[in-house]
């Protein structure tokens, strides 16, 4: 939003400001999705052809603090790699 006209901005944010709160949620479920996908996209380009629940685990790890992914999942991002 930085680099776009302010007159663009405000339509925008008005719009935003319109929007139903349910709304609103679909909308930050689908970029988190979107988002996860990219993240994804990287780590198979990374790691190659990997198991299922090891990509899983390098995906929460980008959204995981070290000692939770330790604790919960007894996986260490710092010696498995991100």
């Amino acid at each position: 939003m930085y680099d776009m006209p302010s007159h663009i901005q405000e339509i925008l944010v008005e719009g935003y400001r319109k929007m139903p709160p349910w709304e609103k949620m679909k909308r930050v479920s689908e970029l988190n999705k979107a988002i996860q996908q990219l993240a994804l996209s990287r780590i198979r380009k990374q790691y190659g052809d990997i198991p299922e629940q090891e990509k899983k685990l390098r995906l929460a790890s980008l959204w995981l603090d070290r000692e939770t992914m330790i604790r919960v999942f007894n996986w260490d991002p710092q010696k498995e790699g991100y």
